[in-house]
């Protein structure tokens, strides 16, 4: 008689082990599980826009398949969408970069990833402002760099060079800025962006920008790329874009990233070993995106625009919910901190029972370094945003009550 023993731990990596898992993809899943049991779900989870891709976008996919571009391409993208991302930045921001400073990625989650560990040695230090997007902190954390958080609730979650001023230490090789920012949606001024950068430089510090929002800015704020910024400056600077949220492009998996030359060797080694090329059909329809009418983004520029008007007045009149305005992405970042005590007691509180009584998603600003706040994305229809609103409202009112 065989006896049986229990399955050996798995030994994996201790560097995967510090990693915590998305709470965003959770968000997702969660989402996903309730509608599967057939329940009416209002989902503010998910952070991908509720259009569909434009018709020109997939046709040009269409053309590519049946022109038999189904192959292997570069590691760093074909030459023609290198050259359309070129010109992107040149004719919209004035700046100039070489075929061998741009690379496509798959996603600019990708283009992060890559441009975090062909950098980072163990033990660096990489600052990032909370709250911050939840995968910069992994990626650094995998690299065996030390994530070092930059406070900013006492100015709105909104960087400014005098807060980065404060937090470099000798061992600071690196920050990530991500303006708009996911998830607050606040965006930082253009002078003060260049204020913190020239500082970065004068100090040695590289820097990744996360564009991935860049075209989501509401006025009276302003459209800003670091690509307009000096030569000199962008020498140490790594530009992370995506198609996803621009373009409604977010199962096609396509970003890209704009860096040195020197850095971009160092990216495509990464991501020759890991990946190697994106989708060859997402490239060519990341052509035409870029290429062709620019009406869809600003249809889907003015319709979060309504919808972030009407949200933010919503949440503002439920009781002892504060939000301020986002002036970017398709985020609301409510404090929630006022309904917060006894078997609520944090936000992951408030998140869990907001699902399990009213079926209605949304994501734990903890897992964005700021407890006491909700990411809300009203990146849905405005029907799902009243009712999810009205959701909201009444289970404030049963804690309240």
């Amino acid at each position: 008689m065989t006896t049986k023993h229990a399955p050996a731990p798995f030994p994996g990596s201790n560097n995967v082990a510090k990693m915590q898992a998305s709470s965003t993809l959770a968000a997702m899943q969660a989402a996903e599980a309730l509608r599967a049991q057939g329940a009416n779900v209002v989902d503010f989870g998910a952070g991908e826009p509720d259009f569909d891709t434009p018709d020109n976008i997939k046709r040009a996919a269409e053309a590519a398949m049946r022109a038999g571009k189904t192959k292997y391409t570069s590691t760093g993208g074909t030459r023609e969408l290198q050259q359309a991302i070129i010109d992107f930045y040149a004719r919209t921001f004035g700046a100039t970069y070489e075929h061998n400073e741009v690379m496509a990625t798959s996603g600019g989650k990708q283009a992060i990833f890559n441009a975090v560990v062909s950098l980072i040695n163990p033990g660096d230090e990489v600052l990032m402002a909370k709250p911050y997007w939840v995968t910069f902190p992994e990626v650094v954390v995998f690299a065996g760099g030390v994530p070092v958080f930059i406070e900013t609730e006492e100015t709105g979650f909104v960087l400014s060079a005098d807060q980065v001023e404060r937090a470099i230490t000798p061992r600071t090789k690196l920050i990530i800025l991500n303006s708009p920012c996911n998830p607050s949606g606040r965006v930082i001024p253009p002078a003060e962006f260049q204020r913190i950068v020239e500082l970065l430089t004068e100090r040695g510090v590289y820097v990744i920008t996360d564009e991935c929002y860049l075209r989501f800015v509401y006025p009276p704020a302003q459209i800003f790329s670091a690509a307009s910024l000096s030569a000199e400056v962008r020498g140490r600077m790594c530009i992370a874009g995506s198609f996803s949220k621009t373009y409604a492009m977010t199962g096609w998996r396509i970003g890209y990233a704009l860096a040195p030359r020197d850095w971009t060797r160092e990216m495509l080694k990464v991501q020759g070993h890991s990946t190697s090329n994106p989708n060859s059909i997402a490239q060519s329809a990341a052509v035409e995106a870029l290429n062709g009418p620019q009406d869809s983004v600003a249809a889907m520029l003015a319709e979060y625009t309504a919808r972030r008007a009407w949200l933010v007045k919503a949440l503002k009149e439920i009781p002892r919910l504060k939000c301020d305005e986002p002036e970017g992405a398709f985020y609301a970042f409510p404090s929630v901190r006022e309904c917060l005590g006894g078997e609520v007691s944090t936000s992951a509180d408030f998140a869990a029972r907001l699902l399990s009584e009213e079926q209605t998603v949304v994501t734990d600003g903890a897992a964005f370094g700021a407890e006491g706040y909700l990411r809300i994305s009203y990146a849905t229809s405005m029907e799902q945003l009243q009712e999810g609103a009205a959701r909201i409202k009444r289970f404030v009112e049963r804690l309240n009550s």
